[in-house]
């Protein structure tokens, strides 16, 4: 790595070795990669934010896949993004699966020449197989890699790639069964800080008291399809119970199915495609239901949010509901099983409208559990290494 380097930051946590480069010549450059869904998306451009708060001059690329969500979601908050030809391993499709070899040849070449331009000083990646090629390309041609995985259960490229990068981050303990526990920091999930303290300071202006109680439900950043069709088949109910307002997030392959349908024609229920401004979103709900991603977790951890958390059944090993029994474990979540959704979310949620007390206690023990500052932890940990690297080479 390029010794002239020296990154000057407000430390919060974890002091940097000792051994520094003396002045500045030119700016940080990192490659970040994380996509396929929000519970990357976002994280990955979380620590692009705290890079660029505690680095000014710092610029980025991000990589994602060709196709997917961050090629929008990404340029939409500001960074510029290469997209790879490479795609998931396909379950239900195997012919699907044929062109998997050559997309990753191709993905490879490209991330090896995407980095050889950009010349970063490090590669960070927030899991997704789109981050597989460039990382594995950066950790092979020397440049410091550090990976970040949310879950508690590893996803299948980031338990790849921890063999070959630097430095891991993670959110739970015991991740030495996944990764080599000499390479493995528990820093807690990234969030979007300024987001979430836009929110707090939305909510604190709310009126204290109200006749009306506020819903989000949101199935991820693609929708699900269970939670979906829970609220189109109980038409009725949520119709009954006007004063309880629903925010309903569908995924935009869901809306032309679902928009239409005659819970969403209801006075109280308002159904969108997707939320841009999850501040305000956040801000105006009482409760919130979600799948059990890492991120949406984190989120209302740091919001103290009651929840209602629905763990998809379709995840690689079952790990959403490995996240979502942490907080049920303390009782600071309520689970429904995606599959008694139909019976059970309805009556759930009016239960908790009626008992304020309950959902004081799910606010104050989730609060509990949020790990504060993980976005810095891991922009350190990242700037740490680049330096750690400056001064071995």
């Amino acid at each position: 790595m390029r010794s002239e380097l020296f990154f000057p930051f407000p430390s919060t946590s974890n002091p940097l070795p000792p051994m520094l480069p003396k002045e500045i010549k030119k700016p940080l450059r990192v490659i970040v990669s994380g996509g396929g869904t929000g519970g990357h998306i976002f994280p990955a451009i979380a620590i692009a934010d705290e890079l660029k708060r505690l680095v000014p001059r710092a610029e980025f690329l991000f990589v994602g896949a060709e196709g997917k969500m961050e090629m929008e979601k990404v340029p939409k908050a500001g960074y510029k993004i290469v997209g790879l030809p490479i795609r998931g391993l396909q379950r239900h499709n195997k012919l699907a699966n044929l062109s998997f070899p050559f997309r990753l040849i191709s993905s490879l070449i490209k991330s090896r020449s995407t980095i050889k331009n950009f010349k970063p000083d490090i590669v960070i990646g927030t899991g997704g197989y789109a981050g597989g090629p460039v990382l594995y390309a950066a950790a092979k041609m020397g440049v410091p890699t550090l990976i970040q995985e949310p879950n508690a259960f590893a996803g299948l490229a980031n338990k790849w790639l921890g063999k070959h990068v630097d430095k891991i981050c993670v959110a739970f303990p015991k991740m030495e069964k996944y990764f080599p526990k000499e390479k493995l920091v528990e820093t807690g999930n990234p969030v979007r800080e300024s987001m979430l303290e836009k929110a707090a300071d939305l909510a604190a202006k709310k009126p204290a008291a109200t006749s009306q109680f506020s819903v989000l439900l949101m199935g991820g950043s693609g929708g699900a399809k269970s939670m979906n069709e829970a609220l189109r088949d109980n038409t009725e109910a949520i119709r009954a119970r006007p004063q309880v307002q629903w925010k309903w997030q569908c995924g935009k392959h869901y809306y032309e199915d679902f928009s239409s349908c005659e819970t969403a024609r209801l006075d109280n229920v308002s159904i969108s495609a997707f939320i841009d401004k999850m501040d305000d979103a956040y801000a105006t709900a009482d409760l919130v239901i979600g799948r059990a991603g890492s991120t949406t977790i984190a989120e209302i951890q740091y919001l103290g949010k009651p929840t209602i958390l629905v763990p998809s059944p379709w995840v690689a090993e079952d790990h959403q509901t490995m996240n979502a029994k942490a907080l049920t474990e303390n009782d600071a979540a309520v689970l429904v099983a995606d599959k008694d959704l139909q019976l059970d979310l309805i009556p759930t949620v009016f239960e908790l409208a009626d008992n304020p007390a309950r959902r004081e206690q799910l606010s104050s023990k989730a609060r509990e559990m949020a790990q504060l500052g993980a976005v810095t932890r891991i922009a350190e940990e990242a700037l740490a290494l680049i330096n750690l690297k400056t001064a071995e080479s």
